[in-house]
């Protein structure tokens, strides 16, 4: 048997699935070792902006007005500051003011009056023979004839249409945790990106979700290997310049704490330690 194996709940969430594409070495310090990383003022932006979406909707639907978004600001933003003391150190009127600008944004691109989503931060999860995929899908639309739309908010800009697949991975990954479990193959997947105005969607095919599950199995056999393996390298690319690991990257000069004990079962079960994607860190994935 292969060593920190035994009793091992294989799981990968499409955020961690995103770390090991981009760099392996991001995937260990984040669900192995687990090094903290300092607060970041995007990230804050974009957990804000998504609690005040989802609190919206607890309104009647004549009451979803851009002003009452903006009223759920402050509150939202001092809740943050209780879970999340360490976000004192950023600029309070920068990251509110741009949360605001978002939200108005949002309803240029969507009427919520309109909409009465039947699930919002849903958790989802599926079990791919042994192993468990799972994540939080920012809103469920149902449609009365049962047709499902799923529904990603991000603050960024729109990727180019080179890497518009990649950033769908995500949606095809929560589709098939909904196919498998539900029995109903979403009819539309779609991302909102508040950024610069776009919403980009697919409406997946069967073929299109079992070759998402072909690719998910194929990641998680690299995963396997590295972990067993211990050998996490770095992969440079654009996204190293904004890299919080970089003085302990190889790639620029530095150089990774030792393994901890058990690493092999830490990159293979992240529930091992408490640290499934769960609560902030799953919800805040690639916003």
């Amino acid at each position: 048997m292969e060593p920190g194996r035994a009793d091992c709940t294989r799981a990968l969430s499409p955020s961690r699935a995103a770390d090991f594409m981009q760099c392996p070495l991001l995937y260990r310090f984040r669900v192995v070792d687990r090094v903290p990383e300092p607060p970041s003022a995007a990230a804050a932006r974009g957990s804000l902006v998504h609690a005040v979406l989802d609190r919206i909707f607890d309104r009647p639907a004549a009451e979803r007005t851009v002003e009452n978004a903006a009223a759920l600001v402050p509150g939202e933003w001092e809740r943050m500051l209780v879970e999340e003391p360490d976000l004192a150190e950023l600029a309070v009127e920068d990251t509110c003011g741009a949360a605001d600008s978002l939200l108005e944004r949002w309803f240029e691109l969507e009427d919520p009056t309109r909409l009465q989503p039947s699930e919002r931060e849903l958790y989802v999860e599926a079990d791919l023979d042994g192993l468990v995929i799972r994540g939080y899908v920012d809103r469920l639309d149902e449609a009365p004839d049962g047709r499902l739309r799923v529904v990603d908010y991000k603050t960024g800009r729109a990727p180019s249409e080179t890497f518009e697949g990649r950033a769908l991975f995500q949606l095809k990954f929560y589709a098939l945790a909904l196919w498998r479990t539900r029995g109903v193959l979403p009819s539309r997947l779609q991302l909102v990106y508040l950024g610069d105005r776009t919403v980009l969607w697919i409406d997946p095919t069967e073929a299109d979700l079992r070759a998402t599950e072909r690719k998910i199995r194929a990641l998680w056999s690299a995963i396997e290997q590295v972990a067993v393996s211990g050998d996490w390298r770095p992969r440079r690319g654009r996204a190293c310049s904004w890299c919080s690991f970089q003085s302990l990257c190889p790639a620029w000069g530095g150089t990774p704490p030792p393994l901890p004990e058990g690493a092999t079962r830490l990159a293979l079960d992240p529930r091992s330690a408490g640290s499934v994607d769960s609560g902030q860190e799953a919800r805040s994935a690639a916003r």
